[in-house]
């Protein structure tokens, strides 16, 4: 199929005859344009991942089979890119299918101009694109988005557009296919180990090597351990939120009393006050 390009629809499906495809998210970037990440979820026959590591996207970039992973963003004339490789022919009988998904961070997909994904056979390194969906938000909120999938088809795979959104990122996404994400997590803060034990965290070496085109990485959940969401300002359940900075007063600790509020400036001495008269005790 290489030099036969497939201009797709929505919905519309496309066999596969290579067996490496580098799936490559383009757009146009601005400054007030959201930044895109390409992610992968290996599914599969009930649609579901078959564990966390089924995940792949910026904060675990690579499957540990190796055969679907992220490559580096990229600044081409057209635009930005970022790109999924996936080995298909190599893949585990298990994987029925590889859905290939974007999220925007700084703001919905209806702010993305000239989102699409294109396919190449990857053993082709200058070839002609496979296939191309142009990918357009449905309702304007969307944060996350299938443009397509991978699935097999006998022997064979097929590629179909999909474009369904998801205004709750990331999350969403992870969670609508089967991704434990825990956020009960306490902060990394509060839980970091000491400057010996530290070790580096799974970003930092991809945002390093994307510095001139990825922002700093999004805190999303990963795989078991998920890094923290933005607070919540609603209150908890029910439980009493901390004081406000304006209060003077504190919550207590665990049913500790708090610190005893001052109450004015200390009196002076007072003027008539005399010591009583000493014992004989006291008296050489």
């Amino acid at each position: 199929m290489t030099g036969m390009t497939h201009a797709m629809l929505k919905g519309s499906n496309v066999p596969l005859g290579a067996t490496s495809i580098r799936a490559v998210l383009r757009w146009t970037p601005g400054a007030a344009v959201p930044d895109v990440d390409a992610s992968a979820l290996l599914l599969g026959a009930e649609g579901r991942v078959r564990a966390d590591e089924d995940f792949v996207f910026y904060n675990q970039p690579r499957h540990p089979s190796g055969f679907v992973r992220l490559l580096p963003k990229k600044r081409t004339a057209e635009g930005l890119t970022d790109t999924v490789q996936a080995d298909i022919g190599s893949l585990d009988a298990s994987v029925d299918q590889v859905v290939l998904a974007a999220s925007s961070d700084g703001g919905s997909f209806s702010g993305v101009p000239d989102l699409r994904i294109v396919l190449y056979d990857a053993a082709v390194p200058d070839g002609e694109p496979l296939a191309v969906f142009d990918v357009r938000a449905e309702t304007g909120e969307e944060t996350a988005v299938i443009c397509g999938e991978l699935y097999r088809r006998g022997d064979g795979w097929k590629f179909r557009a999909v474009g369904q959104g998801y205004p709750t990122g990331l999350i969403g996404l992870a969670t609508a296919f089967g991704i434990s994400v825990d956020d009960s997590e306490p902060s990394p803060d509060a839980s970091a180990p000491g400057p010996a034990a530290q070790t580096e965290p799974p970003t930092q070496a991809r945002a390093e090597s994307q510095a001139q085109t990825r922002a700093a990485p999004r805190p999303v959940p990963r795989p078991h351990g998920p890094s923290q969401p933005e607070p919540h300002t609603d209150p908890s359940y029910g439980y009493p939120q901390p004081a406000s900075p304006a209060s003077p007063a504190a919550q207590p600790a665990y049913g500790y009393p708090g610190p005893a509020a001052a109450a004015g400036p200390a009196p002076g001495p007072d003027p008539d006050f005399r010591l009583p008269p000493m014992g004989p005790q006291f008296i050489r």
